[in-house]
């Protein structure tokens, strides 16, 4: 799988981590509609195939971020291209422990998923943009307010929403804009799931009772608004949760 050089220079080009699903791929999808030409990395190449056959909008790549051969991999394939905007939507929770009964690896590779990963492909991209583009880091109301059981999945947030304040300040200068996206309760495919080691009905009790969760397509709607203001406009943090959630810790709930 390899990076069609023939695509269209005109149009605004996007580079959207973890874009097998969820999230990822609605953003792949939404904004190949409206004009950009997306570049959709993931390392579930068999996803992203079935995401490109439906745009040809959509070129795909294979990426891990948590492997740097994969990052320079990925990148070097661009070489040459003037990217405009990086959307670091990879990552993930992968447990829902209390902090005395988590284990150290799980924390470990949070990290590694979530910052890391961003500081990776924050640092391989941010110079094809050549001094102009926009970064989104999505991070998560997790990133602005603590909550039990939650440890390291809001440590890993908490420290992506610091890295996108930071980038904003050593990028200061240059037209290059940061943007931290913050979602509340989602309802995806597979976030519940893979955080709660597959347990299906333990991933449904998340979203019980609560009629409309904000989707993939919502979030999705945030990053196109954030990445097409005027040039000069930067919202620098975008917290967004369904009617039914005050904070992470009051939802409404029917049942």
């Amino acid at each position: 799988m390899c990076f069609n050089h023939s695509m269209s220079s005109s149009k605004k080009v996007a580079v959207i981590t973890g874009a097998s699903s969820g999230i990822g791929a609605a953003t792949a999808r939404l904004l190949a509609a409206n004009g950009f030409s997306v570049i959709a990395g993931a390392r579930r190449t068999d996803r992203l195939t079935e995401l490109a056959a439906k745009d040809s909008s959509i070129e795909v790549m294979p990426l891990d971020v948590t492997d740097q051969v994969s990052v320079d991999t990925f990148t070097h394939a661009l070489a040459g291209r003037k990217i405009d905007v990086l959307i670091n939507n990879a990552g993930g929770a992968f447990d829902a422990a209390s902090v005395m009964d988590s284990d150290p690896e799980i924390w470990k590779k949070t990290y590694d998923v979530n910052v890391v990963g961003t500081v990776r492909m924050t640092k391989a991209i941010t110079p094809l943009m050549k001094g102009e583009g926009h970064i989104v880091v999505m991070s998560s109301t997790a990133a602005h307010v603590a909550y039990e059981n939650g440890g390291s999945y809001v440590a890993a947030k908490f420290a992506e929403r610091s890295l996108a304040n930071t980038l904003r300040l050593e990028l200061n200068g240059t037209a290059i804009r940061v943007t931290e996206i913050a979602p509340g309760m989602v309802k995806t495919e597979e976030f519940a799931l893979v955080r709660n080691a597959g347990d299906s009905a333990k991933a449904a009790k998340v979203y019980e009772g609560v009629a409309h969760p904000l989707t993939a397509e919502d979030i999705a709607e945030t990053i196109r608004w954030s990445v097409m203001l005027p040039d000069h406009v930067n919202i620098d943090s975008l917290v967004v949760r369904p009617i039914a959630q005050a904070a992470n810790h009051k939802v409404h709930r029917t049942k």
